[in-house]
């Protein structure tokens, strides 16, 4: 689990194409540090397994669905990625809770700066609509952000100068892509409304 305060902006050193996956090298010495085999790490906030690592770098391989439902497929070497190491047990939940699943991407439409932050919109997929609410929690290139204000096709955010410094987000224009991961909790309670929250008890007899 991932909490969506991003550690580091690392950056894509490497792109392998394979039969029905890509296999990424990248460069991120603070999520690096300690690293192993198997660990998982965020990219752009999808959560994918450390295969090979060595000194500041790491590689990992990326199937093709997630190709197909993520941005990962536009990046190339020299592109920059938020990174983030999952959550251990006991730390704190400076966020919300990320699992690194992306649930489909969406297009920065524009960019309003203001003297201490800035207020970008992003496209909505239609089928993710019904989970972003005004000041709820989204998960945008693994950053957690909270919601200005959302319509039936877009969203805004607003970006704290730290945010933008420290985050891709910081240079993203409008047209560039980003990940999308809407709040679990919200899809959680959709499907108990739909199925009912609790099982039917056997009549008493007597």
């Amino acid at each position: 689990m991932f909490t969506g305060i991003v550690e580091e902006l690392g950056e894509v050193v490497a792109v392998e194409e394979l039969a029905d996956a890509s296999r990424f090298r990248l460069r991120g010495p603070v999520v690096t540090e300690g690293a192993r085999h198997g660990d998982s790490i965020a990219v752009n906030g999808v959560c994918l397994t450390v295969v090979e690592h060595e000194g500041a770098e790491f590689t990992a391989d990326v199937m093709a669905e997630t190709l197909k439902r993520s941005s990962l497929g536009a990046l190339a070497p020299g592109s920059r990625v938020n990174l983030e190491r999952p959550t251990p047990v006991g730390g704190r939940l400076g966020g919300h809770i990320v699992q690194g699943h992306v649930d489909g991407t969406g297009t920065i439409l524009r960019r309003e700066p203001s003297a201490h932050w800035e207020l970008v919109t992003v496209s909505l997929p239609g089928d993710l609509a019904r989970y972003v609410v005004e000041k709820g929690s989204i998960t945008v290139d693994g950053i957690s952000l909270t919601v200005v204000e959302a319509t039936e096709d877009t969203f805004s955010v607003s970006l704290i100068p730290t945010t933008l410094a420290l985050t891709t987000l910081g240079h993203k224009q409008p047209g560039a892509p980003v990940n999308l991961e809407v709040d679990v909790l919200a899809k959680y309670v959709e499907r108990m409304l739909r199925y009912g929250t609790a099982p039917e008890q056997p009549a008493q007899e007597g």
